[in-house]
């Protein structure tokens, strides 16, 4: 989308879950709470979040400490697999790897996700109409998080898979300037979430060493 005004996306992954992922933890839900008081003095316009449960109860709980910030569900912020990529879109010495893990992945979320990942950035991305610039949230999940932020950066489709471990409540931030290319002036800050709240996006063991 071509226009005069500058988008800020804002990207946040969901809290904590819990194992069945039908609600947070209580860590995701302070997770979430911290979100929206960092957030309070940012100028956004909406937050859009998917329809997930935890994607839907951290949104809820950022725009509580919001002031009357719209909040819209969207089925193009959800959780599923952007891109698939053939054997030989990916590098030799990983391929196996990556082939491996999205095997794992639901059956629907490969068939259903291009399409949705497609939307996702006509919908999320770009500049705005108008003189005004313009600040959202997007409320999603670690994969959608690494298929924008590999779109900004143009690097290859298949570069989604592996590029970013998004953290639990974590901030990432592109920006869409007229007559620019996009800018990732932030990525997966924690900076209003306590030392005890970090990485918990992570397996443990990378935990340890980040």
């Amino acid at each position: 989308m071509s226009g005069g005004g500058t988008r800020y996306l804002w990207i946040a992954r969901h809290g904590e879950a819990t194992p069945d992922e039908s609600r947070l933890t209580e860590r995701g839900r302070r997770q979430a709470v911290l979100l929206g008081r960092r957030l309070r003095e940012v100028p956004l316009a909406a937050v859009h979040h998917g329809p997930l449960p935890r994607a839907e109860e951290t949104a809820r709980l950022v725009a509580g400490q919001l002031d009357g910030v719209p909040v819209t569900p969207s089925e193009e912020a959800g959780d599923y697999v952007p891109h698939v990529p053939d054997r030989s879109e990916l590098p030799h010495d990983s391929a196996d790897l990556f082939l491996r893990f999205l095997a794992r992945t639901p059956a629907e979320d490969r068939r259903r996700g291009p399409e949705l990942a497609r939307r996702a950035l006509e919908r999320f991305t770009g500049t705005v109409a108008g003189d005004e610039d313009r600040h959202e949230l997007l409320v999603t999940h670690a994969f959608l998080v690494a298929w924008l932020v590999r779109d900004a950066v143009q690097a290859p489709e298949w570069r989604w898979l592996g590029c970013l471990d998004p953290a639990n409540a974590a901030l990432t931030v592109i920006r869409y300037t007229p007559g620019r290319p996009p800018s990732v002036p932030l990525v997966n800050d924690m900076r209003h979430l306590p030392a005890e709240l970090h990485w918990t996006g992570f397996p443990a063991t990378a935990a340890r060493h980040l």
